[in-house]
């Protein structure tokens, strides 16, 4: 689903030594599912207001901007990319700054070829200038990682520059589109659960890309189609959810879908997505509307985990089976996951990303 606000809190907690607030009580999945009474919450019948959220949320809990992208070599090879800066509050930051600033901050950055899946990862403290989001024009950056708007500051994310490397591959790439952002959810409020966790969730699934990559030693240039998620919470998962498997597709036909489910401890998995037709009409899908098949599994990092999956959406005629461009796409930083670009086939065809988490 694009949580990614998992790994930041957990490194706030990990951390949470350098602040004098107690640390929390931790309650289900990595803690998401603790209370946050003292934070701001999600609830519905707030309206998301441009650019103000493009910038960084000081009243709640957890965020990430994230970037996905499917790519390709004029040879025909595919690469995935993986982009996320991550934001953790240990408390209500108030007007404190600098060093006495509660909040932190993690980068993670990746890419996959056919060869090998590479990844990196950045931490930060808040408040001396090391990482940090500004809202207009975008700016979001840790140390020498960015993700940066190169359009003037009242047209939104039309262009994009974003950046990373790490000990052994590197990217550069020029994001663009002319299309609107599109609200997850209703109207951007992202229901997680049957008893009200939520957050806050829009994409822009439209970007197309040309661009540079650093890998296998050797530069290569590519071209393809990326999208860009934001979230944030400050409780968006109930206690007893034990992690989830969230999907972005970009279909033939040029539609787009986002889809995922939250795995629950003794239940149903919770189960929500959106349709975003290639007109840039944008329909939520509910959840008895979605199966979700796990089919085969790979030894990854010591654990089994569904690598190939069947998806199904019967309003829409769609039923497609998902393969990895590499089993391994692990993402072994301080708090693991998997994650890497996956290809369709079935009644469509196309390309995505799949995140996996809580295996």
């Amino acid at each position: 689903m694009n949580a990614r606000g998992l790994f930041a809190l957990l490194f706030g907690l990990l951390l949470v030594g350098c602040d004098q607030s107690p640390a929390p009580e931790v309650q289900g999945f990595a803690g998401l599912g603790a209370s946050a009474s003292d934070f701001a919450q999600v609830v519905p019948g707030q309206t998301l207001e441009f650019p103000r959220d493009h910038g960084a949320h000081r009243d709640y809990r957890i965020e990430w901007w994230y970037i996905t992208a499917n790519l390709k070599d004029a040879e025909g090879h595919r690469y995935g990319v993986q982009w996320t800066l991550f934001r953790s509050a240990l408390r209500v930051p108030g007007d404190l700054q600098g060093w006495s600033e509660p909040t932190l901050w993690m980068g993670h950055a990746a890419l996959t070829s056919e060869q090998g899946h590479h990844y990196a990862q950045a931490l930060s403290r808040a408040g001396v200038g090391t990482a940090g989001v500004e809202a207009e024009p975008l700016h979001a950056w840790i140390d020498d990682w960015q993700l940066r708007s190169l359009s003037p500051a009242n047209q939104g994310l039309g262009q994009m520059l974003l950046t990373a490397h790490g000990s052994d591959f590197g990217y550069r790439l020029h994001l663009s589109s002319d299309r609107p952002l599109v609200l997850q959810g209703d109207h951007g409020y992202s229901l997680k659960s049957g008893k009200g966790q939520a957050s806050w969730y829009y994409s822009q699934p439209y970007f197309q890309v040309n661009g540079s990559l650093q890998v296998d030693g050797r530069e290569v240039q590519i071209s393809g189609q990326a999208w860009l998620d934001r979230e944030w919470s400050s409780q968006p998962l109930a206690a007893e959810q034990s992690g989830w498997d969230w999907f972005s597709l970009h279909l033939a036909d040029g539609s787009k879908v986002m889809l995922f489910q939250v795995r629950q401890q003794g239940g149903e998995a919770y189960r929500a997505g959106t349709w975003i037709g290639a007109d840039g009409q944008a329909q939520v899908l509910r959840g008895d509307d979605i199966r979700l098949t796990p089919g085969r599994a790979a030894r990854v990092a010591g654990r089994q985990l569904p690598v190939e999956w069947q998806l199904e959406i019967p309003s829409r005629q769609l039923r497609i089976e998902t393969k990895p461009l590499r089993d391994d796409a692990w993402m072994g930083t301080t708090f693991s996951y998997w994650e890497g670009p996956i290809s369709l086939s079935g009644s469509q065809q196309g390309v995505g990303y799949l995140e996996m988490t809580g295996y």
